[in-house]
């Protein structure tokens, strides 16, 4: 079994930041992607940043220059940092991971919980 946990969301005006956390933790044998993706009411989940286990990252171009994603592979943790928050950021934010678990060895896509991010006009 493998979770991942969020913590970090909140209510906070535009202009401002926000710093999103996600810890995995369980079975886990290796990790490959970890990032996050979004989804406002009526509206499809979107990536928003994603890094891989060598680093390169990637980052939805609505996002670019505002956030950065970063990871503590020691720890299982992803982080993002969100800076110059607009309305639109408004979202579910949820924690992805490509994880390998001990059992099987084979890698599969985990999600946490989601965490609600909301900025106000």
């Amino acid at each position: 079994q493998v979770q991942l946990v969020e913590s970090g969301g909140g209510l906070v005006q535009a202009g401002g930041s926000l710093r999103l956390s996600c810890a995995a933790s369980g079975s886990i044998f290796s990790i490959n992607a970890m990032g996050w993706y979004r989804q406002a009411p009526g509206k499809q989940r979107d990536m928003v940043a994603l890094i891989f286990s060598g680093g390169p990252t990637n980052y939805a171009d609505s996002v670019k220059c505002r956030f950065t994603t970063s990871r503590d592979n020691a720890k299982n943790t992803v982080y993002l940092q969100m800076n110059s928050l607009k309305p639109e950021d408004t979202a579910v934010y949820y924690c992805h991971a490509d994880v390998a678990d001990i059992a099987t060895m084979r890698y599969g896509a985990y999600w946490g919980q989601g965490t609600q991010v909301t900025v106000s006009s």
